[in-house]
């Protein structure tokens, strides 16, 4: 994990929807919830700008976030976000601990690379279909990627990847997989230049 985020936040005593509303109209602080591992959740309030800043970066969403809470930093991770529906701005977010010796469930995206050299796309005149945009993952905190990355050159028209077709880093594990392989769901494929289902194995599958 090369990037590094941090947030600064105070604790705050006051709770519901007027001390909220308050926060953010007053302060342009967002409410905000930590919680999870031995300790009880928390109140917090932090900058509406410095998060909005965050989540400018993809990795903000799969990544640990170090904040730091009147001196006392607190590793988490984004668990939801709440946004008003017609402006810009936060109402309020969740945010769960972590520590070092327990498996963490996220969702990380994928990164399709060298679609562009595809050879199923440059020399088959096939089109390139994905059927995700990213998968469920449980690893450790110290191991958690920012992205998967789908290398696409050698991928022909006809052909279907497949979760298990995805080669994951080491200490990462697909929850989907573990749960069966009849939960092996497509990732991306190449149609033909028809336009029509892909085929993999003899067998046609629905684009």
């Amino acid at each position: 994990m090369a990037t590094n985020f941090s947030l600064n936040a105070k604790a705050r005593t006051d709770a519901g929807k007027g001390a909220s509303r308050r926060l953010r109209r007053l302060d342009n602080e967002l409410p905000a919830i930590i919680y999870g591992g031995a300790k009880a959740p928390q109140n917090i309030s932090l900058p509406q700008k410095d998060l909005i800043k965050a989540l400018e970066d993809e990795a903000f969403y799969s990544h640990v976030i170090n904040i730091n809470v009147d001196g006392a930093v607190e590793p988490v991770i984004l668990r939801a976000l709440q946004r008003h529906p017609s402006k810009t701005f936060l109402l309020h977010a969740d945010f769960q601990r972590i520590d070092a010796t327990h498996k963490i469930t996220m969702r990380v995206p994928l990164h399709f690379t060298n679609q562009e050299k595809c050879v199923g796309v440059k020399t088959e005149g096939g089109v390139i279909l994905h059927s995700a945009s990213e998968i469920e993952v449980r690893c450790l905190a110290k191991d958690l990627p920012e992205f998967i990355e789908v290398d696409m050159t050698e991928v022909h028209v006809g052909t279907i990847l497949h979760l298990s077709n995805i080669q994951l880093p080491a200490g990462v594990e697909s929850v989907e997989l573990a749960h069966g392989a009849e939960h092996d769901q497509a990732i991306v494929s190449v149609l033909s230049p028809r336009g029509g289902a892909a085929e993999e194995g003899g067998a046609t599958e629905e684009a």
